[in-house]
């Protein structure tokens, strides 16, 4: 299952079901992810789902369930928002608009994996003993927070902090967890740049200087999680070596 997968990282989606997987698309947009759907064929389903939501993520759960065993849970679904902890004009942060970023961003991921994590705890392990794989999605905002960023970075800090002890909690059932954490990705968020303001993105990261790409670059490295079992508790940098400026 792959929440936000109608789109942008959700690309994942077309990798993993070219791999032979069964694929649940878990997003709000049912219009697109229907579309996906349809293309991709029998193998894929799509569930309208809010990730702060348990019982829509349960309900996914038991779509992919009924699939076959739950083994692969991957977090793409979130959302960003600009804004300083104290405006030019000396307004403070809006607080309502905070909360909605830390509870998609950061519960809502929390939401997917812990139901994701028990329906695989429930299955029969493989000849690794290994039940399943949950890849969440940070940023290296989470590390390299800008100016503005107060809220996307809190909350895609707070993935990067759970991924260890999940992993831990979770090692006794045979539950692997791993964060990615993009750098400049070419996802719809920023296909609404006038393309000067792209190109100027690309060409701040070191090598190679250009976009992140979300089939070719995201969705190979969730492959390689699944495929690696000993890749456990840990957040990867994927972003060309950016390091991120305060602005």
């Amino acid at each position: 299952m792959v929440t936000g997968g109608a789109s942008g990282l959700g690309a994942t989606v077309r990798r993993l079901a070219g791999a032979g997987a069964k694929v649940v698309i878990l997003d709000r947009d049912t219009a697109k992810g229907e579309t996906l759907a349809k293309e991709l064929g029998e193998a894929v389903a799509y569930a309208p789902t809010d990730v702060t939501n348990a019982a829509d993520v349960a309900a996914a759960i038991d779509l992919a369930s009924s699939l076959g065993p739950l083994r692969i849970a991957v977090s793409c679904a979130g959302v960003g928002w600009a804004g300083r902890v104290v405006a030019r004009d000396g307004t403070p942060h809006d607080l309502d608009l905070f909360s909605t970023v830390i509870s998609i961003n950061l519960i809502g991921t929390f939401n997917v994996l812990r139901l994701a994590a028990a329906a695989m705890a429930g299955t029969e392990p493989t000849e690794t003993s290994e039940r399943g794989v949950i890849v969440n999605t940070a940023s290296i905002a989470a590390f390299d927070g800008q100016i503005g960023q107060i809220a996307y970075a809190t909350s895609k800090a707070g993935v990067v902090g759970l991924t260890l002890p999940a992993a831990r909690d979770l090692a006794s059932v045979g539950v692997r967890v791993v964060t990615i954490a993009p750098g400049t990705f070419d996802t719809p968020m920023l296909a609404l740049l006038p393309e000067s303001q792209r190109q100027a993105l690309a060409a701040g990261i070191p090598f190679p200087s250009r976009l992140g790409d979300p089939a070719g670059d995201y969705a190979t490295l969730v492959e390689h999680i699944v495929r690696n079992s000993y890749l456990n508790g840990e957040t990867i940098r994927l972003d060309g070596a950016l390091r991120m400026p305060p602005k």
